[in-house]
């Protein structure tokens, strides 16, 4: 029988975090390329920071599956996404029972082919390589947003003591991991720096993907638009998690200098309560929460202009995947990050958008304003997006490329024993 992959992941399908549908996807070609995999992630609970209705409370729930298994775990959830604390101790909690059930995904006496576990959390580094060492299997750790960079910059967690602690945790993740899969080019510049150079040969690119199957262009007037009362009119929109790491009262400042366009902010977060308050009074800014994985399409149609904000610093640290699925959505993008990092390389080698500095509502007011007063240019840059993603990014290249890194690992574990 063949040897399974175990994946340790915070969200899975059904859940809507967009790094659940990242892991689902690729879950799907290892399935399709004949692997048996079992999986240990959360209940459901990102949309609203709660356990969903219908998946009840308990601690872990066990699904069999015809591919392998499928293990939840009680995420801990907090109230408040603003409390770093609680957040805290809910991923240590959910970690710990991870972990413990991570031993016994797909039977305790079979030898994994290897243990892939997904950050954020970053405390699922230690818990998925504690369980390779159990299981006697290689680590394969894939970092989705470097920890602590993107919460320091922002000014989340400002104790020293803190910092210290997330560091050397991130350190140690990195040292124990046979493999560390990033996202970028700059996130691995980011890491390598960060590990002794004995170490620096274990950190491998793999970027993410778009399902161009699932998210495929479609007509802008669409149903979503007549639900949120929208008629005929331009509309810009952000589609995804609205925290403290996106400029996004940049949006409620260009909506004020452009009433005949409306503006919507789809999606739920931290920071959605003070952006409601400051946009108290801006008639054409409209807030939504997220919907169901199949509306993806429909929701970014709905936009006919994306905009990626992202704080000054944390381009280097995130690659927010919404971009790959506004490109599939043929949409064009205008991106507020930093210069030089991948997203702008993405739109630079796509012709699919416009990227200013971050932080500068001026300019991406004007970058907006650009496309909206050129809606004829607006549309090439979302068809050359679209033509992008096609040929440059497939779910199916992405997951041979694990894959390989994980044929490659027992390879070397082979040689290890031989010469041993």
């Amino acid at each position: 029988m063949k040897r399974p992959i175990v994946v340790l992941c915070p969200h899975f399908a059904p859940d809507t975090a967009p790094t659940g549908e990242v892991i689902t996807r690729i879950v799907d070609e290892f399935i399709a390329a004949g692997e048996t995999v079992h999986i240990v992630t959360a209940l459901p609970w990102y949309r609203t920071h709660s356990i969903e209705n219908g998946w009840g409370a308990r601690l872990v729930r066990r699904e069999k599956t015809s591919w392998g298994s499928i293990i939840r775990v009680h995420p801990f959830p907090g109230k408040s996404k603003s409390n770093l604390l609680r957040r805290a101790i809910g991923f240590g909690a959910f970690s710990a029972v991870a972990g413990v059930c991570t031993l016994f995904a797909g039977g305790i006496h079979r030898r994994p082919k290897a243990i892939i576990s997904m950050s954020p959390p970053l405390t699922l580094g230690l818990t998925g390589w504690l369980a390779s060492r159990m299981r006697f299997c290689p680590s394969v750790f894939n970092i989705q947003d470097v920890f602590p960079d993107a919460a320091i910059e922002t000014g989340a967690i400002t104790n020293s003591r803190i910092i210290a602690a997330a560091r050397w945790l991130e350190r140690v993740s990195y040292h124990r991991s046979d493999v560390v899969v990033v996202l970028s080019d700059d996130l691995k510049k980011n890491v390598v720096a960060k590990v002794s150079p004995r170490h620096a040969h274990k950190v491998t690119v793999i970027p993410n993907f778009v399902d161009a199957d699932r998210i495929r262009p479609m007509n802008r007037m669409t149903a979503y638009r007549t639900e949120l009362g929208i008629g005929n009119e331009t509309v810009v929109m952000y589609a995804g998690n609205v925290g403290y790491s996106q400029s996004l009262e940049m949006l409620i400042d260009a909506a004020r200098h452009m009433p005949a366009v409306t503006f919507v902010i789809n999606g739920d977060g931290s920071a959605r309560k003070d952006l409601e308050a400051q946009a108290a009074g801006v008639s054409n800014v409209k807030f939504a929460g997220y919907q169901p994985r199949d509306r993806v399409s429909e929701v970014l149609a709905s936009g006919d202009i994306h905009v990626v904000p992202l704080r000054a610093g944390l381009g280097a640290v995130s690659v927010p995947s919404k971009t790959y699925s506004i490109l599939a959505a043929a949409r064009p993008v205008v991106a507020a990050i930093d210069e030089g990092t991948e997203v702008t390389r993405i739109l630079s080698a796509s012709g699919a958008g416009i990227s200013v500095p971050p932080d500068s509502s001026q300019e991406f007011s004007a970058a907006i304003g650009s496309l909206v007063n050129n809606p004829s240019d607006a549309e090439l840059r979302g068809n050359a997006g679209r033509m992008w993603v096609e040929t440059h990014v497939s779910p199916a290249v992405v997951a041979r490329s694990y894959l390989d890194v994980i044929a490659s690992l027992g390879n070397q574990q082979i040689a290890s024993l031989t010469r041993g």
